[in-house]
């Protein structure tokens, strides 16, 4: 049961980050957001909501999974969650600069060393559990796609 548990807290915690996430970007997507110029591949504004959080309950599930492993492996298990923590204040950092603030160039760098932490996490979590890093593949192609986003609109604009 205890196992059940952490990943349930860590999808509650994820779930909550991604709530207040939104809830900076909400004010700017019917005011500043249309304004911006969007390359042809920007996605319908509905497309964010249903797979962010399909996202944050992948991370959720992924960083208990880790979690359930702190008897086995203590120190690579606290080291791969201290990772994931980072990650995810940088996840919620990026709404903040890209919607909160509207700084394209800080949301452009900001989404570039989300990336790069969240292959470090990937690479962490592999041989911990490799489940928990399969469940990071998803939201490492969507912050992929988030970045060349990110990077396009700061570009154009």
């Amino acid at each position: 049961m205890k196992k059940y548990l952490r990943i349930s807290y860590c999808i509650i915690i994820c779930l909550t980050v991604g709530f207040f996430s939104g809830k900076i970007t909400q004010s700017s997507i019917t005011t500043w957001y249309p304004t911006l110029i969007k390359p042809i591949f920007n996605p319908p504004n509905w497309v964010f909501a249903p797979v962010w959080t399909l996202l944050y309950i992948f991370m959720g599930i992924a960083a208990g999974l880790i979690w359930n492993e702190i008897e086995k492996k203590p120190k690579e298990v606290k080291i791969a969650l201290q990772y994931f923590i980072f990650q995810l204040g940088l996840n919620a950092l990026w709404s903040y600069l890209f919607f909160g603030l509207q700084n394209l160039l800080l949301a452009s760098i900001e989404v570039i060393l989300l990336l790069l932490v969240l292959i470090e996490c990937y690479k962490i979590f592999k041989p911990i559990h490799s489940t928990a890093a399969k469940l990071f593949i998803p939201y490492i192609a969507w912050v992929s796609f988030a970045s060349l986003l990110t990077l396009s609109i700061f570009y154009l604009n």
